[in-house]
């Protein structure tokens, strides 16, 4: 079976094709960071032109890529949530389009899950596993049970973590995308400067639970003081972010005495995150993974992988009558597919 996933939900326009017996033939991405480095930021009305710019293109270099042609499509792939919503409908409008003219089968992804089975697609993981997804846009912790089984445990009250990265990075003077750049530095700072670690003893309603906004404002007094070099504050912030993360993933681990944990998106990518969860791994019994990091950002690969899992497991599909959402929580994603969906 041969799926193609299309990927537009922010800036990068991804286009790849899964096989499910020869695994990724092509997995194609146009970034756009370049041309959102002035504003600190993806700024949405650029990354829509962009993306119905190169949108074409890029399918037609993962076909080529691949060898093969749309009559050898088994299903059309396609992130519908959560997003930009107008960069969500670019690639939605093109995937209907295909759909409709080649007669192929329409497939939903919602964007968050196919960060977190991105890792299938060098791994074998059982279920079920506690999943950290940190990206520029979310910072939520769920158990997944199944595949389209999945009960969300908690995310960030304000800023998502990526964000805060972003934002730290400019106050910091550094550029865009902040991630990045404030890891590569940090080797060569010392944590000099104690930052709070928001919510992270909390045992009540915000156990599970995230808040960087008081993190990123004592950032920025420590700054404004004038003492401290930039390689230190950004080692600092790392040190405060990672402890955060890795510490409210492994009360999720002992609470539901669950050994499996899957980390997932762009932030996946952070050495010291990587390093503290490997040391957790010996220290707790657990068996902590991460995607390769061309996985880790937005890609088509893992909205192909996805969909075919949900083609072949669910069998799900659904009508050209359907519509992105910017902001719906994968566990409610499951329902409203179920209700939308569509034979073939």
């Amino acid at each position: 079976m041969k799926i193609l996933g299309i990927e537009t939900s922010c800036d990068d326009t991804a286009v790849a094709i899964y096989d499910s017996e020869e695994g990724l033939l092509s997995n194609i991405v146009s970034s756009q960071v370049k041309l959102h480095e002035e504003w600190g930021g993806v700024y949405p009305d650029l990354a829509a032109r962009e993306h119905t710019k190169n949108i074409i293109p890029v399918i037609d270099k993962a076909l080529m890529e691949s060898s093969v042609s749309f009559k050898d499509i088994d299903g059309i792939a396609v992130t519908v949530a959560p997003g930009l919503i107008v960069s969500l409908v670019i690639g939605i409008t093109v995937a209907k389009s295909l759909s409709w003219i080649y007669n192929k089968p329409l497939i939903p992804v919602h964007h968050i899950e196919a960060h977190i089975f991105a890792s299938f697609l060098t791994e074998k993981i059982s279920y079920p596993f506690i999943a950290l997804v940190v990206s520029g846009g979310h910072t939520e912790l769920y158990i997944i049970n199944n595949f389209g089984d999945y009960r969300y445990l908690g995310g960030t009250l304000d800023d998502a973590v990526g964000e805060s990265f972003d934002k730290v990075a400019r106050m910091l003077n550094l550029g865009y995308p902040g991630g990045p750049i404030i890891d590569k530095i940090s080797k060569e700072g010392n944590e000099t400067v104690k930052l709070p670690r928001p919510l992270l003893n909390d045992k009540g309603k915000n156990k599970f639970n995230f808040s960087f906004s008081g993190l990123k404002t004592a950032v920025l007094r420590e700054i404004q003081k004038g003492i401290y070099k930039k390689e230190d504050i950004a080692r600092s912030f790392q040190e405060a972010v990672t402890d955060i993360l890795v510490e409210k993933t492994l009360t999720a681990v002992k609470e539901f005495n669950i050994k499996e944990v899957v980390v997932a998106g762009g932030v996946s990518a952070n050495s010291r995150l990587r390093e503290k969860f490997k040391n957790a791994e010996s220290s707790e019994g657990i068996k902590v993974h991460f995607p390769p990091l061309y996985l880790c950002t937005d890609n088509g690969a893992m909205i192909a992988y996805t969909g075919y899992k949900r083609f072949k497991e669910e069998k799900i599909t659904i009508n050209l009558n359907f519509e992105g959402k910017a902001r719906l929580r994968m566990d409610k994603f499951s329902e409203i597919i179920r209700s939308n969906r569509t034979s073939f």
